[in-house]
C-alpha cells in the first residue's frame, strides 16, 4: 500500500501525460485494484493510453463505462483510448454521448473539433471550437484550436528569407524610432511611444513581432522596422474634431505611481490609492488619452471622465466561478468560492465600480463584501470576506508585473485597500 503523498505525485504525473515507471505502474494497478470508485481505475487507464497501450486501457474503460454509466471523464477517458486506436467513429459516439451528460463541455468539443477537421469538416470544427471558447473564455488549448483553424482557411506564408529572433527585431525597432526622433520608454515586454499629439501609447513588442513574422517575406527587416517607426511616431491621441469620439473613452485602474502618469497621461485619483486613467479603444494599440488633449478638444476633465465611466457603465462582463490551479486561473463549473469578472479587455477591475457590474457580482455572490484581487490585467478576481479559505487562495496568487499589488475590499459601491 503507497502512502496517499506517492500516490497523489503518481496522479499528478499520468495528469501531465508522463509515462509511469514499471515499479509506478504496478504500483498504481494495487491501488486502484482495492480502492472502489472510478477515480483509481481511471488514473491506470490514462497512465496505460500514456505508455501507448491503449488495447490494454480499452478494456478498463469499457467497464469502467458498464459501473459508471453517468460519469463524464470515464466517457472522456473511453474516447481517449478509441481515438488511440483510430476508432473515430466510436470515439465520437462517446463524446457525443458526454455532451448529453455535461451540455458544452469544453473537453468534448476540442476533441470533437479535431475529429470534424480530420473529416474535412471545417465549419463543424469551427463550431465546436467557439462553443468551447464561449464557455470557457480561460482556455488557451481551445483559443489555440481556433487559431489554428482560421490560419487553415489561408495560404501558407511564404518563407521569410532572413530569420530574425525577437532580441534583434526589438534592437532593430529601437534604433528605427530613436532614428525618426520618437520619444519611447521600454517597460518590461512593452513600448511606451511618446504620441505626435502629446500623451502616451502602450505598444505591446511581441505583438509587433508576431506580426512580422507572419507578415510576406519581401520586406526586409530594416525596411519594415522603419515604416513602423514611422506609423507609431504619426498616432495622435484620438481626439479632437477629427478624432475619435468620446465614444471611444474607457476608464483603467492602476496603482499610485503608474509610469505613465509621468508622461503626460490624464487621470486623477481613485479609490483605494488608485489611479483612473482613460484610454481609448483601439484594435492595435492602447492609447492613453493626453492631458494636452483637453484644451485641444474643447474638454474637461469631469466631461471625460463622465463619458468613460458611462462608456463602461452600458458594458457589464459575465460573472464567473473560477478555481485557482498552480497560479493559473480557470473556469470553474460549479461553485468555488472564487469569481472572475471575464470582460478580459483590461477594464475589469473599473467596472467593480459601476452600478451594472455590482448588479451582476450581487447576483453571481449573494452580496456582501468581497475581497478583490487585481494582480492579472485582463481579469478581476472576487471572493466573499467572510470566506477565509478563499482569501487565503487569492492572497497567494499574488500578482503580475503589469497587475495592481494588494488586496482591496469592495462593499457596496465602496473600494478600499485592506
Amino acid at each position: 500500500m503507497i502512502s496517499p503523498a506517492e500516490l497523489e505525485r503518481l496522479r499528478r504525473k499520468v495528469e501531465a501525460g508522463e509515462v509511469l515507471s514499471g515499479v509506478e505502474l504496478d504500483a498504481l494497478r494495487a491501488e486502484a485494484a482495492r480502492t472502489p470508485g472510478p477515480t483509481l481505475r481511471l488514473t491506470l487507464a490514462h497512465a496505460l493510453v500514456n505508455a501507448d497501450a491503449e488495447r490494454e486501457a480499452l478494456p478498463l474503460m469499457q467497464a469502467l463505462r458498464r459501473d459508471f454509466p453517468r460519469d463524464l471523464q470515464v466517457r472522456l477517458g473511453l474516447a481517449r483510448a478509441l481515438l488511440g486506436l483510430e476508432r473515430h467513429r466510436e470515439a465520437e459516439a462517446e463524446l457525443r454521448e458526454a455532451l448529453v451528460l455535461s451540455p458544452g463541455d469544453p473537453e468534448a468539443l476540442k476533441v470533437l473539433a479535431v475529429l470534424a477537421l480530420r473529416q474535412g469538416e471545417g465549419a463543424r470544427a469551427r463550431a465546436y471550437v467557439a462553443e468551447a471558447v464561449e464557455r470557457d473564455p480561460f482556455d488557451a488549448e481551445a483559443k489555440l484550436l481556433r487559431a489554428e483553424l482560421e490560419a487553415a482557411d489561408l495560404p501558407p506564408p511564404p518563407v521569410p528569407e532572413e530569420q530574425v529572433l525577437r532580441p534583434e527585431f526589438t534592437a532593430a525597432l529601437t534604433a528605427a524610432l530613436g532614428r525618426a526622433g520618437v520619444a519611447f520608454r521600454r517597460q518590461g515586454r512593452d513600448l511606451l511611444v511618446k504620441l505626435a499629439s502629446g500623451g502616451v501609447g502602450r505598444v505591446d513588442v511581441g505583438s509587433l513581432y508576431a506580426a512580422y513574422r507572419e507578415a510576406p517575406g519581401t520586406q526586409g527587416l530594416t525596411a519594415h522596422v522603419e515604416a513602423l517607426a514611422s506609423r507609431l511616431g504619426g498616432l495622435s491621441s484620438g481626439v479632437g474634431p477629427t478624432g475619435v469620439s468620446l465614444d471611444a473613452l474607457r476608464p483603467v485602474l492602476r496603482p499610485s505611481g503608474f509610469v505613465a502618469g509621468t508622461q503626460g497621461a490624464l487621470f486623477r485619483p481613485g479609490p483605494a490609492g488608485l489611479e483612473v486613467f482613460y484610454v481609448l479603444e483601439d484594435a492595435e494599440f492602447m492609447r492613453y488619452l493626453p492631458a494636452s488633449a483637453l484644451k485641444d478638444a474643447g474638454l474637461t476633465l469631469d466631461a471625460v471622465d463622465a463619458a468613460a465611466w458611462h462608456n463602461l457603465e452600458l458594458r457589464p462582463a459575465d460573472v464567473r466561478p473560477v478555481v485557482i490551479d498552480h497560479g493559473e486561473v480557470r473556469l470553474a463549473e460549479a461553485f468555488s468560492g472564487i469569481w472572475a469578472v471575464t470582460g478580459g479587455d483590461g477594464h475589469d477591475g473599473a467596472r467593480l465600480l459601476t452600478k451594472s457590474q455590482r448588479r451582476r457580482l450581487d447576483a453571481a455572490t449573494g452580496g456582501g463584501p468581497l475581497r478583490v484581487s487585481l494582480g492579472r490585467r485582463e481579469v478581476a478576481l472576487l471572493c466573499r470576506d467572510s470566506d477565509g479559505d478563499s482569501v487565503r487562495r487569492l492572497a497567494e496568487l499574488g500578482h503580475a508585473p503589469d497587475g495592481v499589488p494588494g488586496s482591496f475590499l469592495l462593499e457596496g459601491d465602496a473600494l478600499r485597500s485592506v
